[in-house]
């Protein structure tokens, strides 16, 4: 498989002691949640965490690089329900993937929020697709695969 040139390889995470500085922008209450989880978790600096909830995301994004094969798993959507054309968005990705997906449940949060939830069952790229598809909507908070491999 050829090299993801957004992957670190063993040899740059060791060298993270040459930083950069970068600038960020984020809502209020973004940011607000995320000073929360840092003075909790005993963070020193929001560098420190913002270096911790990269590494996760490098990490998560390599396990998904990783996957093949035949799987089977859910998707889980946290979602805007009030941002304008998403509903339909989901629902024309779900009608694309109707070979992949499963089941899907729908539930209200909260006048503003809501979470779905899809049985998938198919080749790993696919599986894979939907989610990046779903991720890429506007108005779409949360995306979570997980999936298993299928024994043959």
């Amino acid at each position: 498989m050829p090299e993801d040139p957004f992957l670190l390889n063993e040899e740059d995470e060791l060298q993270e002691s040459d930083l950069s500085r970068i600038g960020v922008s984020l809502p209020s209450n973004l940011l607000t949640s995320f000073d929360q989880i840092l003075k909790k978790r005993g963070y020193s600096s929001r560098s420190e965490g913002i270096r911790d909830a990269i590494r996760s995301y490098i990490t998560y994004y390599k396990w998904m690089a990783d996957l093949s094969g035949p799987r089977q798993g859910v998707i889980t959507i946290v979602y805007d329900h009030h941002q304008r054309n998403l509903i339909a968005a989901i629902t024309d990705i779900q009608h694309d993937y109707m070979n992949v997906i499963q089941a899907s449940l729908h539930s209200h949060v909260s006048h503003s929020r809501c979470v779905e939830v899809l049985l998938v069952k198919g080749d790993a790229k696919e599986v894979k697709e939907v989610a990046e598809r779903l991720m890429a909507q506007k108005g779409v908070e949360n995306v979570k695969l997980t999936t298993i491999p299928l024994e043959g």
